[in-house]
């Protein structure tokens, strides 16, 4: 947890002026029954109209510092907590951003969604409350109690007896429902776990006439969060009839005992007002201990979950952090060579890829075909490095992987994935997401070779043309087209398409793999894809089946070397059309 003390830095003197403040305001709160004690006493007992008139002024006084003082140290506060929020979500963002995807499959979006929003939320109000509050509550108990000593030590029992019992209940309280908040909290990361499936999934969810079933889910988990955080606030709700309950009590204690010594001319009508009004003081701030203590334990248990986040180390450094500096490719070396890798994705029972090699040459076109889940998507995330390998190794231009700087990766390799994601913005700005400097003319031509020129020129606004959020005013194909404009427009020397010209109709992927092949000279292209016709003229096909690599070389030696390959081209291809190329 001290890590997260550390986006106090730059706020010291708020986080010191805060407190003080707020002390300050305290001692003048303190003062304020002796004065009405004053006045009953000396004004109102003696007709002393002056003097009712100077210690009124004097309350007016201590009331206008008090809120000066209070709003001084609510300002601090404020300003501190909300530098704190901010200080902490950039970094957790920026973190989050340096952790490979094994991490952030294991982690899930929902918890981080929630720790980036609600835990980050409950840190900043844990931090306000107690700048605002940890000083100032107990300062006024204690200091409320040496007041009523001063004025009668025996009367003073009372206030001691008094202030246990409601400090007993509190505690008791406490003890029952903040366990329940902690559960709430996590039944959180449930319920955005829900929300999120439900959102991204909601056509999957209408085709197959599931909103009845995902609502019943939705409706049970967010049931049970209300019941669990309904239960907390019912008892929570007690907290306040049963302490004034306490204080009454009290009070009718105070009058009885005081009246009496009152009487005997030991106390004074003003002095029993000061003592009900300190009971008072004691009572207002042991409830705001308690709602400190509640948003203390709150933030703790945030923090906790923040930083376990913060704690989590990349398995997949940037090498540039070590002071590693970019490679120059080796002469004659292929584009991307697999030796005899392996790679298993984190808890499952198999591999995904076994004992896979092969050599790509700069310029070829490489197809990467198989059934479902025989680990071609995986394949090409190990050339981008969005996973490492498990065993074996994988090499770029005859230097190992895990030796380049990220952003020199990221040039090298230009990566279209399966789901075409467009960001908020215009057609140039996501054009130049991986360049920036990018002319209309390296724009156009990446357009161009990607076969969406058309459709762009006929926008009204060009390339100014609004970007939805994810693309949605665009349909599948074009978002396809444009993420594969997007990724041509750096002129990367190895392009990776993992199946993403599936909403291409085959007169549109066919002309986009002759322009990819006559337009891209010298890039080393990787084709992804279960159709066999868009594979078949790459320079070197890549079979895999269940993992293993079944086969490789082009499609008519596939054909007749490789019985996976020949079943898919049965089942796409009429019979001829398989015999005329064997």
């Amino acid at each position: 947890m001290r890590r997260l003390l550390h986006y106090l830095k730059g706020y010291e003197l708020e986080t010191v002026l805060a407190p003080l403040f707020k002390m300050l305001e305290a001692c003048f709160e303190l003062l304020v029954p002796l004065v009405v004690a004053a006045i009953v006493d000396t004004g109102i007992q003696n007709a002393d109209v002056p003097s009712i008139w100077r210690q009124g002024g004097l309350l007016v006084l201590l009331a206008v510092v008090g809120l000066a003082s209070s709003v001084t140290a609510q300002y601090f506060a404020a300003k501190t907590a909300l530098g704190y929020g901010t200080a902490l979500r950039r970094d957790l963002y920026h973190h989050i951003n340096t952790l490979a995807y094994a991490e952030l499959d294991g982690i899930g979006t929902p918890t981080l969604v929630t720790r980036m929003t609600s835990d980050v939320n409950q840190l900043q109000n844990g931090v306000n409350m107690t700048l605002r509050l940890l000083l100032r509550c107990p300062f006024i108990i204690i200091g409320a109690l040496l007041m009523a000593l001063s004025i009668s030590p025996q009367m003073t029992l009372w206030f001691l007896l008094v202030t246990a019992l409601i400090s007993a209940v509190i505690y008791l309280i406490m003890r029952v429902t903040v366990p329940r908040y902690h559960q709430a909290q996590s039944m959180l990361d449930k319920v955005t776990l829900l929300t999120r499936e439900n959102y991204v999934g909601m056509r999957v969810v209408r085709a197959f006439s599931r909103q009845k079933d995902e609502v019943e889910d939705f409706t049970a988990t967010n049931d049970a969060l209300k019941r669990l955080q309904t239960t907390a606030g019912r008892i929570s709700a007690l907290m306040n009839p049963t302490t004034y309950i306490i204080v009454n009590l009290g009070i009718i204690v105070v009058l009885l005992r005081g009246g009496a010594l009152v009487d005997a001319g030991t106390l004074t009508q003003g002095q029993i007002i000061a003592l009900i009004s300190y009971l008072n003081q004691i009572l207002t701030n042991l409830l705001r201990m308690s709602d400190l203590v509640i948003s203390i334990t709150r933030a703790v248990a945030s923090g906790i979950r923040v930083n376990e986040l913060l704690n989590t180390k990349s398995s997949m450094p940037d090498p540039a952090n070590a002071g590693a500096r970019a490679l120059a490719p080796a002469a004659g070396a292929p584009a991307v060579a697999f030796d005899h890798v392996t790679f298993t994705y984190k808890g499952a029972g198999a591999p995904s890829l076994s004992d896979i090699s092969f050599a790509a040459r700069p310029g070829q076109t490489i197809g990467v075909i198989g059934g479902t889940g025989s680990g071609k998507s995986t394949l090409v995330s190990l050339i981008a490095r969005f996973y490492d390998a498990g065993e074996g190794q994988v090499s770029l231009y005859g230097h190992d992987l895990p030796g380049y700087p990220f952003d020199q990766l990221r040039t090298l390799v230009g990566v279209v994935p399966q789901r075409a994601v467009l960001f908020t913005g215009t057609i140039r700005d996501n054009m130049r997401w991986a360049c920036p400097d990018a002319t209309d003319e390296q724009i156009w031509a990446a357009l161009e070779i990607a076969q969406a020129a058309d459709f762009v020129r006929a926008k009204p606004a060009g390339l100014d043309e609004k970007v939805d959020t994810a693309g949605r005013n665009f349909s599948g194909g074009q978002r396809q087209r444009l993420t594969i404009a997007r990724a041509l427009v750096p002129r990367p020397g190895i392009l990776i398409l993992d199946d993403s010209a599936s909403a291409l109709d085959f007169a549109t992927d066919a002309a986009l793999r002759k322009a990819l092949k006559e337009k891209t000279r010298g890039m080393t292209v990787f084709i992804v894809s279960q159709r066999a016709s868009a594979v078949q003229r790459a320079d070197c096909i890549l079979v895999l089946d269940d993992g293993e690599l079944a086969g490789m070389g082009t499609h008519a030696e596939l054909l007749r070397s490789c019985e996976v390959y020949k079943e898919i081209c049965l089942s796409q291809l009429s019979r001829e059309e398989v015999e005329q190329t064997v």
